[in-house]
């Protein structure tokens, strides 16, 4: 086996065998389960940075396993896969060092660390699969992983919100299956390639590769969160917030956004798709979520439920992009895929600081939290900015891109959209931040940790993550022309697919 061939197998053992071996821990071996989940990261983390170096110069990643005649297990590490990957890798090691930190003491830590790592596994897995089968098996063990850590503390609601994320996703999977088997049916088995396997087939059954394109977009849609298929997502809000934090920013509503770029741009080709009248229909679908889990956001008093409604119209933009046709659109929807990760990712472990700290929950409670809890507030702020599109922030590089992306495609009304879904955001994020910084704190706060009374934030194994992934918003928006930013990849991928430099 050549290293080209063994590299994308390391990335994926990596995160494996360290969670094989944490299932078996005993709960009291706290240091070598940390120093497992620590060392699984940061060899992750340079697995992908060889690879990133490589792909950058024109090397080709892959393994491939004949399962069955006409079935096989491919990966392959191309620009696209390692945008996705390396956002993987590197949320992981942030999350894991801030689970390690909230889970402190709690029970079942084993168990919890097992299916995480696991639920990094296949998520790069999925990112790195080179063909649709090879997805769909990735794709369902993300499911299967991702459940225990919805329903981890065991309780009435918890099994509640388990029991909808299971229901929702597995229905997902069985519709991506379907479409699937349908097409390997009328064409054969069908590898990922730029430009779209199916734009260089060019099949005659258009009628039916059309109702197949609906079909892997709405298996991937449950996960993506399209509107009417988010319902699971406000309800697994009731995981842990290293969990949240993992399923909007990591992992499974990632995993479905990107599963549509795969769809779109090397299933079909970008192009092709096109021909077919199948991008109009995509875009409406994304504006129609995008407007309408900001205004769901709108309402909620508790804060992770309105994260939640957020995610649904954020990971949207995604969407957006892919279905803008023409190269700007696609930087745009490729650059927020990363963008959307930092930013969510920053709001949801701020949230889970003020929770694990002071006992608050809802929007209502965050009164004056802001003095209590200055530098959580401030990535908060920068995160909640972000998402509203402030200049110098991550958000504001993605959101630009995407309208001038409309612009180009002639799609004038999707401008007005990323309009209305900022004016919405700041609806719902300003509110946070006037309370937060501006009114009086309460007398006592809810409950106050023991361990951090006599502090003025919190564990530093839950700050320090939190403050560097608030400082990504700002460094990935003010450094976007950098050559090694998101939006440097994003453009590098993007020439990829269309066949010339953007």
């Amino acid at each position: 086996m050549s290293p080209n061939e063994a590299l994308p197998l390391a990335v994926l053992a990596s995160s494996l065998l360290p969670g094989l071996v944490i299932f078996v821990l005993p709960e009291q071996r706290v240091g070598l389960r940390s120093a497992l989940n620590l060392l699984g990261a940061v060899s992750k983390l340079a697995f992908v940075a060889l690879m990133l170096q490589g792909v950058a110069a024109g090397a080709d990643y892959g393994f491939r396993y004949s399962v069955l005649p006409g079935i096989e297990l491919v990966f392959k590490a191309d620009a696209l896969a390692l945008l996705f990957v390396t956002l993987s890798t590197v949320l992981w090691l942030f999350t894991t060092v801030y689970a390690i930190g909230y889970l402190e003491g709690s029970p079942h830590r084993s168990r919890f660390f097992g299916f995480f790592s696991l639920c990094v596994t296949a998520t790069v897995g999925l990112a790195m699969a080179g063909n649709l089968y090879t997805f769909f098996v990735c794709y369902e063990l993300l499911t299967l992983s991702t459940y225990p850590l919805v329903v981890h503390r065991g309780t009435p609601q918890a099994m509640r919100g388990g029991t909808v994320y299971l229901a929702y996703t597995l229905a997902g999977g069985a519709l991506l299956l379907t479409g699937i088997v349908w097409l390997q049916g009328l064409v054969g088995p069908i590898e990922f390639t730029y430009g779209g396997a199916l734009a260089a087939l060019q099949p005659p059954q258009q009628a039916q590769i059309k109702l197949v394109f609906l079909l892997l977009t709405a298996g991937v849609g449950v996960k993506a969160a399209i509107v009417p298929l988010h319902g699971w997502l406000p309800q697994a809000m009731v995981a842990p917030a290293p969990v949240s934090a993992l399923l909007h920013a990591v992992a499974v509503v990632k995993a479905g956004a990107f599963g549509i770029v795969r769809i779109v741009y090397e299933v079909y080709g970008v192009e092709y798709a096109e021909r077919l009248g199948l991008l109009a229909p995509l875009a409406v679908a994304a504006a129609v979520t995008i407007l309408w889990g900001s205004l769901r956001a709108l309402f909620q008093d508790d804060l992770k439920k309105r994260l939640a409604y957020s995610t649904v119209s954020q990971v949207s933009y995604i969407a957006l992009g892919v279905a803008l046709f023409g190269p700007v659109g696609t930087i745009g929807g490729l650059a927020h895929l990363v963008h959307q990760g930092i930013m969510k990712i920053t709001l949801f472990f701020a949230a889970g600081n003020y929770a694990e700290t002071l006992g608050l929950h809802k929007v209502s409670e965050l009164d004056g939290v802001g003095r209590r809890m200055p530098l959580t507030t401030l990535a908060f702020s920068l995160a909640a900015l972000g998402m509203i599109g402030l200049p110098f922030t991550a958000g504001a590089v993605s959101k630009a891109w995407l309208a001038d992306g409309a612009r180009a495609a002639g799609m004038g009304w999707a401008v007005w959209v990323l309009w209305a879904s900022s004016l919405l955001n700041a609806g719902y994020f300003l509110p946070i931040l006037w309370r937060a910084w501006l009114r009086w704190p309460p007398s006592a706060w809810p409950r106050e940790h023991i361990a951090a009374r006599g502090l003025r934030e919190t564990s530093w194994l839950l700050l320090l993550p939190t403050l560097f992934t608030a400082a990504a918003v700002v460094v990935a928006g003010s450094l976007a022309a950098a050559p090694w930013s998101p939006l440097a990849w994003a453009r590098l991928i993007a020439a990829r697919e269309y066949g010339h430099g953007v």
